[in-house]
């Protein structure tokens, strides 16, 4: 069953586009699902430092396999963690891990075989581009033969109760994940390519890859509710208030220069303003006439414009400032929105009029 909300490209309409995601997009555009890298069995792949765990079972069980590699992981805020694995030629299962799983395959899969009921997906092996969800009451078994990647997303079953309940005012117990084995579903399968396609150590992709979880995961609690909630949900709402925008606005601005991101997530601005993350989302982006993280990128670079022509402070500091990882990071950025490098706007922070080469950030 596919998510509700239409079709895979929405994902973006809701959390709005960033270059990561043009990217990954431009892949699935010829196939859903198209492998992203090669990956060749002959090549030996050495184990890297065991990942760091974050309480959810299905990560420690892989972390511990001798064969399974977390090639990226990323803890994305918001009781939210996302990791990359290989793995081949190995037997593994999960026993009531108390906590949610999504997963994608993103490479190969053909030799990977569930060991369980029969009918509970598409076909009895997977395939890039197939994805499972497993509940945090689920039990299953695994057997792994050819070398395969996927995408895992981890949540507690505490985060999903409290993301139905503010999401449909309901019972979370009568709106719990089914589970899913080899499904064939594309907005999923689009879901786990942009956020492959994001740098999860730069502080502002990796508000993006969380932005288009939340959706993901917004779509997936619309789907298990009953088609009135649903209606009642995605009923068409206004903006915010002017004192939550208020609020939300200035938390923005004192929260810049916070490298983790974790002040500025969805989660923590919906809290600001007391809506859940899919009524927040959407009020913002009916208020500011854009996405919140499309706005916080943009104050960032109005930020690092203001110190570059109006100050001497090095390119690192500013940079730190804006919450930005490294000056490479804050020149990306600065070029793309300002059409100059750094030094080119500090040189022009002393002329009037200002070159026609460096454009103004425009309004939101």
């Amino acid at each position: 069953m596919h998510l509700p909300w239409g079709t895979a490209l929405q994902i973006l309409a809701v959390c709005g586009r960033s270059h990561a995601a043009d990217m990954a997009l431009s892949g699935v555009a010829g196939s859903v699902g198209a492998t992203m890298h090669r990956m060749s069995p002959s090549v030996s792949h050495p184990r890297p430092a065991a990942p760091e765990s974050r309480g959810f079972q299905v990560f420690d069980v892989l972390s511990h396999r001798p064969l399974a590699q977390a090639q990226r992981t990323a803890w994305l805020g918001d009781g939210l963690q996302v990791a990359l694995w290989r793995n081949e030629h190995d037997r593994t299962g999960y026993q009531q891990p108390g906590h949610h799983t999504v997963s994608v395959y993103v490479e190969g899969g053909h030799e990977t075989r569930y060991l369980g009921e029969r009918g509970q997906g598409v076909g009895d092996h997977g395939a890039p581009g197939r994805s499972c969800i497993l509940p945090a009451e689920h039990e299953s078994g695994w057997a792994i033969g050819e070398p395969f990647r996927f995408l895992h997303l981890y949540l507690s079953d505490r985060m999903w109760a409290d993301r139905v309940v503010r999401l449909l005012d309901a019972e979370p117990r009568a709106h719990t994940l089914e589970r899913r084995v080899f499904a064939q579903d594309p907005d999923l399968a689009v879901w786990a390519q942009c956020v492959l396609a994001a740098d999860w150590g730069d502080v502002t992709q990796r508000l993006a890859a969380q932005a288009w979880s939340h959706a993901m995961l917004d779509g997936l609690v619309l789907s298990a509710a009953r088609p009135r909630l649903r209606a009642s949900a995605q009923r068409s709402t206004g903006g915010l208030s002017v004192m939550a925008r208020r609020r939300v606005l200035a938390h923005i601005d004192a929260q810049l220069a916070d490298p983790t991101g974790q002040a500025l997530s969805l989660g923590t601005l919906a809290s600001v303003a007391h809506l859940s993350e899919f009524h927040f989302a959407r009020m913002f982006k009916v208020s500011m006439g854009c996405t919140v993280h499309a706005w916080v990128t943009q104050r960032r670079v109005a930020q690092a414009q203001d110190w570059l022509m109006h100050s001497r402070r090095p390119l690192a500091d500013i940079a730190q400032s804006c919450g930005l990882a490294s000056t490479s990071h804050l020149n990306h950025l600065v070029r793309r929105h300002l059409g100059a490098t750094p030094l080119q706007v500090r040189l022009a922070g002393g002329v009037r009029p200002q070159p026609a080469s460096v454009r103004l950030l425009p309004a939101c």
